[in-house]
């Protein structure tokens, strides 16, 4: 390979959230254990970025940072080649990350006591966005059999008749799935039928695993395109979510003006020089380490899948079509989701994302985060088969 993602990088003492969990958790943690919980990488930058910000360092003053036009182009470029979305330059609104933008939407576009519209088990901060603004959690669980998941169409048209808001997950976190475009059609037409805002949290749209596309959702219908937003960031793909700058997609004029007056309310303007540069740098001139990335990634998902198969065939982890995030169900061990959590902490010391934070038909599952050296997800699995023939 062109890069590195063989080098183990130890972030403790760094202020890494999952890495400060993790001891938190388990004071005494064995050497060498890395957590696979939060979705950052551990993996090192690509040069051509440390690089191109030291550079930018050097001639550059960190002072009040607006989006400049070779930035803009940048996104506006990416989108294009990448997804096949042509964007205009206007419709690029800039957020400190995906969490709050989807927050000042909620804010912005609804009123206490609105249904909002999800479909579990999805990203936790979803049921934050709602639950902590006293909107109305609105929940169209996904369908599950034999570990592959698909929407409810049919619930998500009756509930859509009241409730006017539906906060899209795609590719979908936790699960993995990757919408064909026939899916997103389908659901597009109750949309519009129902006339419900979309706001489709895009964040991991280039971590496509092989023989997947994903479809970006604004591509799909001009009237939807024109009743929606779209959230993006390089900072999942590119693990530059320290730098606190996504890219959100609004083509509709006023929808626009009324997402960033709600910044302006909040003061949510973000200011972060060296992130629009780190935007700008990626999008340019590392889509081949990205490449590679994935490529790791889909190693890691298989070693995952095939430890179960042939180790513990009662426990599932389906290959995953997007996102780095693995999901796995350990339902057959028969404990409780606060006994599987404890099990996983304390018997095989594997610190990864409990299902349960996902939603209520999350409990018995684990999230796991790919996007690691092989020899560490190896390793994570040898502690977890020794705990595993213990147990039994």
């Amino acid at each position: 390979m062109k890069f590195d993602f063989t080098t183990r990088v130890n972030r403790q003492g760094q202020g890494s959230m999952k890495w400060e969990d993790m001891y938190n958790k388990k004071s005494d943690v064995s050497e060498g254990v890395v957590p696979l919980s939060v979705a950052d990488m551990e993996f090192h930058h690509p040069d051509k970025l440390i690089d191109g910000l030291c550079d930018h360092l050097r001639t550059s003053i960190l002072g009040y940072t607006t989006a400049t036009d070779s930035f803009k182009e940048s996104v506006v470029n990416w989108m294009k080649k990448r997804h096949n979305f042509e964007i205009e330059k206007d419709w690029i609104v800039n957020t400190s990350g995906i969490v709050p933008a989807f927050f000042n939407a909620i804010r912005e576009f609804t009123n206490e006591g609105d249904g909002i519209i999800i479909m579990s088990p999805v990203y936790y901060p979803f049921y934050n966005a709602i639950n902590f603004q006293n909107r109305k959690l609105v929940d169209c669980p996904l369908v599950e059999k034999d570990g592959y998941y698909t929407i409810d169409y049919d619930l998500f048209d009756k509930l859509s008749k009241e409730n006017k808001v539906l906060l899209f997950c795609s590719p979908h976190n936790p699960v993995g799935r990757v919408w064909k475009e026939e899916e997103l059609k389908k659901l597009a037409e109750i949309i519009k039928k129902n006339n419900v805002f979309l706001l489709s949290d895009e964040i991991h749209f280039d971590l496509i695993m092989p023989g997947y596309k994903h479809t970006v959702f604004q591509t799909i219908d001009e009237e939807i395109a024109d009743n929606m937003i779209t959230f993006t960031a390089p900072s999942k793909s590119f693990n530059i979510a320290g730098m606190g700058l996504s890219n959100i997609i609004i083509k509709n004029d006023k929808i626009r003006e009324k997402f960033v007056q709600g910044l302006g309310n909040t003061a949510s303007y973000p200011f972060t020089a060296m992130g629009f540069k780190a935007c700008e740098i990626v999008y340019n001139e590392c889509e081949d380490w990205l490449d590679e990335c994935v490529e790791v990634i889909n190693t890691n998902q298989k070693l995952v899948n095939e430890f179960f198969e042939k180790k513990h065939p009662e426990i599932k982890a389906p290959l995953i079509e997007g996102t780095y995030l693995q999901w796995m169900d350990f339902r057959s061990l028969g404990l409780d989701y606060k006994e599987l959590e404890d099990f996983m902490i304390n018997k095989a010391e594997l610190f990864l994302d409990e299902g349960y934070i996902f939603g209520e038909n999350g409990k018995g599952y684990e999230r796991i985060n790919l996007a690691a050296p092989t020899e560490v997800i190896k390793e994570a699995l040898e502690r977890l088969d020794k705990a595993l023939n213990e147990l039994k």
